[in-house]
């Protein structure tokens, strides 16, 4: 479906494939939304659980505004081989440490959600929409409609992305579901109307550690390859000389009790209301992980 736009204006959506920019991604091919979008991105880490990637696919198949998947590398690699995507350094991952097993102390600076997220969508809009080449500056004039998929229920996240865009004045963020008082729950209501066929879960990396135990219990039962990558990740962080860890006297654990991922007390009474209304998810990936 294409949708026109002026010259100097692009609308794009923000596309995490979660609930809420999935929301919103339906209510501009049904029409609710308007103007539409000339398209949305996703920036992928290579880190997505089955379930989103097949959402994703889903998503393509339904002949709306097209989905533009754009990507770096895979995130977990990189921090494997201690680099990030342009092979300088590596990107570190929120994970918490500890001075003895068990015993957290702190979490690591992020910096995944700028270099693998964040920088990767801007890039798309930057070359592809706006057929600008690297480091070339933006034409007086031009304008780009950014649409984020936050409810009400994470209005904070709002603010802080507002913040981040005021040194690129061509870049409007707008946020529809804050306009309508939209809450995630709302979201979810509006996508069983909507009849979409499956259950659409969070999107983060299998390996993000503000996960909370409702979500690293759903990664277990039902993603086994995603819940042995994130298994896989976790061990890596505590070898001896990776790059990851290096003058860190600390170890570095992806679960918050600062155990192995494995061997981590991941509660035994699932609460599916914490799972689908993110309650305790209060650090949020800022920026595009779990819209």
């Amino acid at each position: 479906m294409a949708i026109p736009q002026t010259d100097s204006e692009r609308r794009v959506l923000n596309l995490g494939a979660g609930v809420q920019s999935t929301t919103l991604y339906l209510m501009y091919l049904s029409g609710e939304l308007t103007p539409g979008v000339v398209c949305a991105i996703f920036a992928d880490t290579g880190e997505e659980p089955q379930a989103v990637y097949d959402h994703l696919r889903w998503l393509g198949g339904l002949g709306g505004p097209p989905i533009l998947i754009r990507s770096v590398g895979r995130l977990g690699d990189d921090l494997l081989r201690g680099r990030n995507s342009t092979g300088q350094r590596f990107a570190s991952i929120p994970a918490f440490t500890a001075a003895e097993e068990g015993c957290q102390l702190g979490i690591v600076r992020r910096q995944c959600t700028k270099e693998y997220k964040v920088e990767v969508v801007e890039r798309c809009i930057r070359r592809e929409l706006l057929g600008l080449r690297p480091r070339q500056r933006v034409p007086a004039g031009t304008r780009v409609i950014q649409v984020y998929g936050i409810s009400v229920d994470e209005a904070g996240r709002s603010v802080r992305i507002r913040e981040r865009l005021r040194s690129r004045p061509w870049i409007t963020p707008v946020f529809p579901l804050i306009e309508r008082f939209m809450t995630r729950a709302d979201c979810l209501a509006w996508l069983r109307r909507f009849g979409v066929p499956h259950e659409v879960q969070k999107s983060s990396c299998v390996f993000c550690p503000f996960k909370n135990n409702a979500e690293w219990r759903r990664l277990r039962d039902t993603d086994p390859a995603g819940w042995e990558r994130a298994c896989e990740i976790d061990r890596a962080l505590r070898v001896e000389g990776n790059v990851v860890n290096r003058r860190l006297k600390q170890k570095l654990y992806v679960h918050r009790s600062c155990v192995p991922l494995e061997r981590a007390d991941l509660g035994v009474a699932p609460d599916e209301r914490q799972y689908h209304l993110g309650l305790n998810w209060t650090a949020e990936c800022a920026g595009m992980c779990g819209v």
